[in-house]
């Protein structure tokens, strides 16, 4: 066998058939106990122990910065792969702690996997030696304490970093795309203008109605730099790396869309680790969040960036022409409280109309049609948007005394409405859950079948979770119901905005309404009649007169 050196964390092949395999491990938090512990340390403490044993042909395997407590490091897979392959006889570690911190696949390797593969493991400290005729029999509490003190030591980190995050402080070692850290004081982000003025153009698209992949699509083919490439122009540390860094992707466009910091606040908490074992990232709900506001000068003005987030969590339809329609997801029946559905004549791609969702997919009894143009419908809203904003530019003093006004009686009747909607729901659930007990038992006894259980369960939990989804609005109605005169500034700033609106846009259109109830069609003297109920944002509903058909 050909002799081969290398350094760093290479192998070293010195001589002869069987590799000694040399493994040293470091991970941050042994790092920061002291250099009896680092790498070079563990190097001269094997090399001198297979020097002093007469053991040959060594190569080193070395994995810094990784935890003990998982088996996915590169240099530990390479072994095995070596040992797989009947290259390795000898493994030899400084001790256990270095091998691995989790007791259970440690013993797994040493008591039963290196024996029957004819390995000889040794840990030099803890005296361990699977050839020697006496055992061990504190081993196996060894490994258990290494555990022990890998799953103390997260604990540990765990509390300083949500004590660091519950400060205020960013948890994130490197800012978010349009922003740096700041060279006076690196716990601080500044503005990155340049990647800056690329997050503001990709919200301003979104908001004219551009999709996401039609935002990646723009931005690929003017070959504006991708957060990946960006990075790696500058020299920067990347985590993620991609096999065409630069094409712009959705994944991408939608980051940087859910990136609350854009808006100058730093949310903590939005993710964990399952366990100081298992290292993946888990989403956490939006309710364990910590926001602090004001942490950094904004890119994105927070109106807009809900906006767009409103948007973002309307359920997004299309014509079979694969065409958006910004109206989708607004539209409400007004007598069964359904979603309105977008339909397309085939033969006429002008046409579009809405409908209801529980007329069009249900039995046609339980409710009629409501339909609507969509052009009808921007004439309807754009001419009361026009109306609505001139009034509030003319009279701003009238609009605001009659809407506190109203707003202390309509926000008290919506805060009970929702509150007793809300009860309403609780108590269904706490029913589904007696419901879904009740089939298990019928189930294990045998007086349900499996496949009837799983479809029963799988329908109440469809019902349970849309009950959940209508808990989480009222509450945010219950909330927002009370926050009457910060509502009615916002309004009165959005409206004064567009003093002189012209066309619709999405943009205008989620920056103004909150829903709009579509009346069922009625005859007026001849006349087709529709009532169309605009609930705008902040100040809720504006009476409308009927409009005309056209």
């Amino acid at each position: 066998m050909l002799d081969q050196i290398a350094t760093n964390n290479k192998k070293i092949y010195i001589g002869g058939d069987a590799i000694t395999a040399l493994y040293c491990r470091l991970s941050r938090d042994d790092d920061m106990i002291g250099d009896s512990n680092s790498i070079v340390h563990q190097k001269e403490m094997l090399s001198k122990y297979a020097k002093d044993n007469g053991f040959k042909n060594t190569a080193f395997y070395v994995d810094d910065w990784y935890s003990g407590t998982n088996f996915n490091r590169p240099s530990f897979m390479d072994m095995m792969n070596d040992v797989n392959a009947g290259k390795i006889k000898t493994i030899i570690v400084k001790d256990m702690s270095r091998f691995g911190r989790d007791y259970i696949m440690v013993g797994y390797y040493t008591e039963i996997f290196f024996p029957n593969a004819d390995i000889r493991f040794i840990a030099i400290n803890d005296q361990v030696d699977t050839i020697s005729v006496a055992e061990n029999d504190f081993t196996p509490f060894k490994n258990i304490m290494n555990e022990w003190y890998a799953k103390d030591t997260s604990k540990k980190i765990r509390a300083v970093f949500r004590a660091k995050g519950n400060s205020g402080k960013h948890l994130s070692t490197n800012p978010p795309f349009g922003y740096i850290k700041d060279p006076n004081d690196k716990t601080k982000w500044i503005i990155d203008e340049e990647a800056a003025v690329v997050v503001r153009e990709i919200f301003d698209m979104f908001l004219s109605g551009t999709r996401m992949p039609e935002i990646a699509r723009i931005l690929t083919d003017r070959k504006v730099d991708t957060p990946l490439i960006y990075a790696m122009k500058r020299g920067w540390k990347i985590r993620k790396t991609s096999e065409f860094p630069e094409i712009w992707s959705v994944p991408t466009i939608k980051g940087i869309l859910d990136q609350y910091a854009y808006t100058g606040c730093t949310v903590n908490f939005q993710t964990t680790k399952k366990s100081y074992k298992n290292k993946k990232q888990v989403r956490l709900p939006k309710s364990q969040w910590v926001f602090f506001e004001n942490t950094q000068e904004p890119i994105i003005d927070k109106d807009t960036f809900e906006v767009v987030r409103k948007m973002r969590e309307t359920k997004r339809a299309y014509t079979k022409f694969n065409e958006q329609n910004m109206f989708t997801g607004l539209l409400y029946c007004a007598d069964c409280g359904a979603r309105m559905t977008i339909q397309r004549v085939a033969k006429n791609r002008t046409i579009d109309n809405f409908t209801c969702s529980t007329y069009r997919k249900k039995k046609k009894g339980l409710c009629s049609a409501h339909r609507i143009l969509v052009t009808h419908l921007e004439k309807v809203i754009l001419q009361d948007l026009r109306k609505v904003c001139s009034y509030v530019f003319l009279h701003e003093e009238e609009f605001v005394n009659d809407y506190l006004q109203e707003s202390a009686q309509t926000s008290l009747k919506l805060q009970e409405d929702a509150k007793r909607e809300r009860t309403k729901a609780k108590r269904r659930i706490d029913e589904i859950d007696n419901i879904i007990r009740k089939l298990y038992e019928d189930n294990v006894s045998g007086r349900i079948s499996n496949y009837r259980f799983d479809q029963l369960s799988k329908t109440y939990d469809d019902e349970q979770a849309e009950l959940k989804r209508k808990i989480g609005e009222l509450d945010q109605a219950i909330s927002s119901a009370a926050q009457s005169q910060d509502n009615l500034e916002r309004f009165l700033k959005t409206a004064k905005s567009y003093i002189n609106l012209e066309t619709l846009t999405p943009e205008i259109l989620h920056s103004f309404v909150d829903k709009i109830i579509i009346g069922e069609t009625e005859k007026y003297e001849g006349k087709k009649m529709q009532d169309v109920t605009i609930i705008y944002k902040f100040v809720g509903a504006v009476n409308l007169p009927q409009y005309d058909c056209y």
